[in-house]
């Protein structure tokens, strides 16, 4: 198959292009750093998209720039891939954008996934919980002066690589509908953050926070019906969290 995948040389794309070609895929890389602007699009994105069997959007943006991003580049996508007689479009996004209207980067995703349904061919949507390591950079993130201000949710984070597997078998059409993915094992992200600084050895005293409502009620896991993959939060903390 022909695979093009929007955001290929992020985190998730990256992954997914590898995974693509080692299972004999041609892939084509669409991204700012292969000469693709999504937001300003000319006609080489079409183009670039003609004999495409399937094109998946990874692509990712930073919280401020959210609400203007993620539609804009569905849309552009979405209209090229029509143009250019694309067969089914992936979009990777997360679990509980439907149920968060409190918190604006849920909503930029909720949106993204309806603009898509308006103008691409053949949608699919993966939505994924957070990564294994959503701790580890909200450590990063949010400590300051040795103190680490976390927000008090409940989740269930998942393997980036079983997101890139799931992802590369929408594309192909062995998953042919919407799907959730999420991890083994529900966690508090607060407590998540607690033993990543034990296990570091660091003194830095994590602080619980305040989340918008809908994420500390829930909304960040899965629902009953989601696929359930890969190691816990302490299998990942035990071989890759130091």
């Amino acid at each position: 198959m022909k695979i093009a995948v929007a955001g290929a040389t992020g985190r998730i794309g990256s992954q997914l292009t590898a995974l693509a070609r080692q299972e004999g895929h041609e892939v084509v890389e669409v991204a700012r750093e292969t000469g693709f602007d999504l937001l300003a699009p000319g006609p080489e994105l079409e183009a670039a998209l003609a004999g495409a069997d399937a094109v998946v959007d990874v692509t990712a943006c930073p919280l401020d720039q959210a609400a203007t991003f993620f539609p804009a580049v569905a849309r552009n996508v979405g209209t090229a891939a029509t143009a250019a007689g694309v067969g089914r479009t992936v979009v990777l996004s997360i679990v509980g954008v439907d149920r968060s209207p409190d918190y604006d980067y849920y909503v930029a995703k909720l949106t993204q996934e309806r603009v898509y349904r308006e103008t691409a061919p053949g949608v699919v949507v993966l939505r994924a919980t957070q990564f294994l390591d959503f701790a580890a950079q909200m450590l990063e993130w949010n400590t300051q002066d040795g103190v680490a201000h976390i927000i008090d949710v409940p989740t269930q984070p998942v393997a980036t690589a079983e997101i890139v597997r799931l992802l590369l078998d929408v594309a192909t059409g062995a998953v042919p509908a919407d799907v959730e993915l999420a991890g083994p094992q529900r966690e508090s992200l607060v407590d998540q953050v607690r033993r990543l600084v034990a296990h570091r050895g660091a003194d830095t005293v994590v602080e619980p926070e305040a989340a918008p409502a809908s994420l500390t009620n829930g909304a960040m896991l899965p629902g009953p019906d989601a696929l359930l993959r890969g190691p816990s939060f302490e299998m990942w903390l035990s071989a890759e969290g130091a």
